[in-house]
């Protein structure tokens, strides 16, 4: 089976580009600059923005895997990339968007600089579910890997302002590239179940086990966030109704990724 992939060197898309290999099938990376074929892995040239160099990349194409993303453009190169796939045929489409897209309303300035996110997948989910191909679409909560830039650019602050009432279940990368994966290799599936960490934490929880890892104190204050997005979020709506779930905690992913564990503190 011939498989391309969009973000292919990105968190997911780097976890998911072995496993496809590995499991036997040829895999192309879609990339705006052109690159060497390396590790098995034959690299396309195209603008998901612009539509240009879609045609060749995708043709022959059996299945496509959609993991480029971007806080804003993202229903522009949905619609651009099923597109030139309906042209080229009927691949099966695989889409990775995040759990509370239907979820979380948009409707002030303050919900679309927040959380403008959340509308950009949905509208990118509709134009896959929308385009008359096959296709599959796995919602995941944040990624570790997420969380921990966030946490750490918060960290910064002699006083840290934490959003009330917000709680978060992230996933770890790897996890969801496994399914990715398993989902790509398999029929198309519509919308599936959630894929979600295996705890739900307050964000507060989530900036302590980052404070106890690297061993720093910090204060913080907690800051009502306003809006509806935000209310949606601290009712849960980005949280996961769904059983399936990750295996890795952010516990295992701090200890792995700071390598000091997360004992300790923490807060002043």
């Amino acid at each position: 089976m011939t498989i391309l992939l969009t973000g292919g060197t990105g968190t997911l898309g780097r976890l998911v580009t072995p496993l496809l290999v590995n499991a036997g099938h040829k895999v192309r990376v879609l990339s705006r600059s052109s690159h060497e074929a390396k590790d098995g892995v034959e690299y396309v040239t195209g603008d998901l923005a612009t539509g240009e160099g879609l045609k060749a990349a995708i043709s022959g194409a059996d299945t496509i895997v959609h993991c480029a993303g971007s806080a804003k453009g993202d229903e522009v190169k949905a619609r651009n990339l099923v597109e030139a796939a309906a042209r080229a045929g009927s691949p099966h489409i695989v889409y990775i968007s995040v759990v509370g897209a239907d979820r979380i309303p948009i409707e002030s300035r303050v919900d679309r600089t927040m959380f403008g996110y959340f509308a950009a997948k949905r509208a990118a989910e509709l134009a896959v579910a929308e385009s008359g191909l096959p296709w599959t679409t796995l919602r995941a909560t944040q990624f570790h890997d997420f969380v921990l830039t966030a946490v750490q650019g918060m960290a910064k602050m002699p006083v840290i302002p934490v959003p009330a009432g917000m709680r978060f279940q992230p996933v770890d990368a790897g996890d969801v590239a496994a399914r990715l994966a398993e989902l790509a290799l398999g029929e198309p599936a519509g919308l599936v179940a959630d894929i979600a960490g295996p705890k739900v934490y307050g964000m507060d929880e989530l900036i302590r086990g980052y404070l106890n890892a690297v061993g720093k104190r910090r204060l913080m204050m907690p800051v009502k966030i306003p809006g509806k997005a935000a209310r949606a979020y601290r009712d849960g709506a980005n949280l996961s109704l769904d059983p399936a779930t990750g295996q890795r905690t952010w516990e295992d992913f701090l200890a792995d990724r700071v390598g000091r564990g997360v004992s300790g503190p923490g807060v002043g």
